[in-house]
């Protein structure tokens, strides 16, 4: 393990440790997107490769699809494996009820069908991710290119009389020009400041003609593991209300990111 790690990668690498102890053989795995869960990969790659850990991995990206096989993974659809054991996923913000803000790397569309589709959802992240109300971070929505414009639109009117401090929409862009997902669709970001009742928002923002799915996910997190910048972690049940904490030992994680060239 490089020893110039930043406080919050180890962060990041810690909760993707504890979370990868949870993958048992014969598993089908669905693999989030994002930085945290980039670690995931990695450390569970490594179990393939030094282990013989065979299981099947649902990419919920195009992106984490490349970084599965090349760290050994088997990559299968969704379709191929049905239904899945665990997902294991980043998440932007979450709240005390482990209601998450996802969707800040434009994967929000494949990772909410991946994480529904699962038995239990593990979200990994960093202390910062922590929030009383969700909304700080800007809620991404995934709609549809036609009538791009009419969406926002419907969308601006329809926040006016929800519970939100803020109520700005933007698109979100690559560069000079509109993102486009995977599923080729457009990313709105709904700067809302404070999201007071996010059920409500999720099924009203979901009813507007053009939106494909937004990033909140609600009732969908079983566990969340947050780590620290030493190392540390702590684990949170929503179901039992169990809180682990523990550590990772970097010594022993050898050098199975070396080539990540921090």
């Amino acid at each position: 393990m490089p020893q110039n790690l930043s406080p919050v990668d180890k962060a990041k690498f810690a909760a993707a440790s504890r979370a990868v102890d949870f993958v048992e053989a014969g598993m089908r795995v669905g693999l989030g997107t994002g930085s945290t869960a980039a670690w995931m990969v990695r450390i569970l790659g490594a179990r393939v490769r030094d282990e013989g850990l065979k299981i099947a991995g649902v990419a919920t990206s195009a992106r984490t699809a490349a970084l599965a096989r090349a760290e050994g993974i088997t990559v299968v659809t969704l379709d191929e494996a049905r239904w899945l054991d665990l997902t294991i996923d980043g998440a932007d913000e979450f709240d005390p009820k482990l209601n998450l803000i996802k969707g800040g790397g434009a994967a929000l569309l494949q990772e909410k069908i991946v994480a529904t589709a699962s038995d239990q959802m593990i979200v990994i992240t960093d202390a910062a991710k922590e929030v009383a109300h969700l909304g700080a971070f800007p809620l991404p929505v995934e709609v549809i290119g036609f009538g791009l414009q009419t969406t926002r639109a419907l969308i601006e009117e329809m926040i006016e009389a929800l519970d939100v401090l803020g109520r700005k929409v933007t698109l979100r862009m690559n560069g000079d020009t509109p993102l486009v997902t995977d599923e080729g669709n457009r990313i709105l970001d709904l700067h809302l400041g404070r999201i007071g009742n996010p059920g409500q928002l999720a099924m009203v923002l979901n009813q507007v003609p053009g939106v494909v799915e937004n990033g909140l996910f609600i009732d969908i997190c079983d566990r969340v593991i947050i780590g620290h910048g030493d190392g540390g972690f702590e684990m949170r049940d929503i179901i039992t209300g169990a809180v682990e904490t523990g550590r990772i030992d970097f010594a022993e994680s050898g050098n199975i990111f070396a080539d990540l060239g921090h």
